[in-house]
């Protein structure tokens, strides 16, 4: 029997295997044996190095790509491509250019007839309050900034009120300052609705300021390494990043990356060496 927490929306896959085949030479295998648990109710944070398959793993949970192996199942069901109970938010925007912001926002549930026009307006309406960008309904993107074009996409997303959000490094090619407001944005978000949510990024701040639980990926061909619960007390600010235990998830999370990114780059570098053992320090200079 489905537990309450497994009918909000509890994605799980199983054994996945994914190889690209490629003319003349061996098929690359980017994911081999991966597992993961997408807990309901629960910011999960995906973390990995540079070419470790996140992507490409987004898009076979979201059901844009195949495994060549292994299942996907949402509260113990098998899933077979695509469906509206996962969303994807990009890395680069996908607003249509040639619709205002709220013709943006309730294009999905009216085209799927889900909701009539004025339902969903009057819905986009209530969602464009709760980020911000109640005052811009009738802009297009190209009047927007970068980080109201990402809001507007949270928006879009959230009125199709999916069971699972995942979001592939929405706030990648931001400013700093833009970056970190919109993190703060999103956890005020995520405290209100507290919608599953499976938010991949290779920013180790990040990943500690935002998660419930980070899922550290391994080096080619990726599978989930290792899973660091984030007890840091919510609602979250900015002065999280100081304390002890912040400092102490920190280091974790890099040793663990570290070892990955050893394997890309070769045994000769020893930068990533340097830094563990630095915020090793930090932390103990905290107690």
């Amino acid at each position: 029997m489905d537990t309450v927490e497994e009918k909000k929306g509890h994605l799980k896959a199983v054994k996945l295997i994914k190889r690209f085949h490629q003319a003349g030479r061996e098929p690359l295998e980017v994911l081999k044996d991966c597992s993961l648990s997408v807990e309901p109710g629960k910011l999960n944070v995906l973390i990995g190095t540079s070419g470790s398959g996140k992507s490409t793993l987004a898009n076979i949970l979201a059901g844009y790509d195949r495994p060549t192996s292994g299942q996907i199942t949402m509260d113990g069901t098998p899933l077979n491509g695509s469906g509206p109970d996962r969303l994807m938010v990009f890395q680069e925007t996908a607003l249509w250019p040639w619709m205002t912001v709220i013709d943006n926002v309730i294009f999905g549930p009216t085209v799927r007839g889900e909701m009539s026009k004025k339902k969903a307006r009057t819905e986009a309406t209530r969602i464009l309050e709760l980020v911000g960008l109640q005052d811009f309904c009738d802009k297009y993107p190209a009047q927007l900034s970068g980080g109201m074009q990402r809001r507007a996409e949270l928006a879009r997303a959230l009125i199709n009120n999916p069971k699972v959000m995942i979001m592939d490094e929405p706030f990648r090619g931001l400013d700093d300052m833009t970056r970190e407001l919109m993190q703060e944005y999103y956890l005020k978000i995520f405290d209100k609705n507290h919608c599953t949510t499976l938010f991949i990024t290779a920013e180790i701040e990040e990943a500690i300021f935002l998660a419930d639980r980070i899922l550290i990926m391994t080096y080619l061909p990726g599978s989930i390494k290792k899973v660091i619960e984030v007890d840091l007390p919510r609602p979250r600010d900015y002065r999280v990043l100081t304390s002890k235990r912040y400092l102490e998830i920190k280091g974790e999370t890099l040793e663990c990356l570290h070892e990955e990114g050893r394997k890309s780059f070769g045994d000769e570098c020893n930068i990533a060496s340097g830094m563990v053992a630095e915020f090793r320090r930090l932390a103990k200079e905290v107690e």
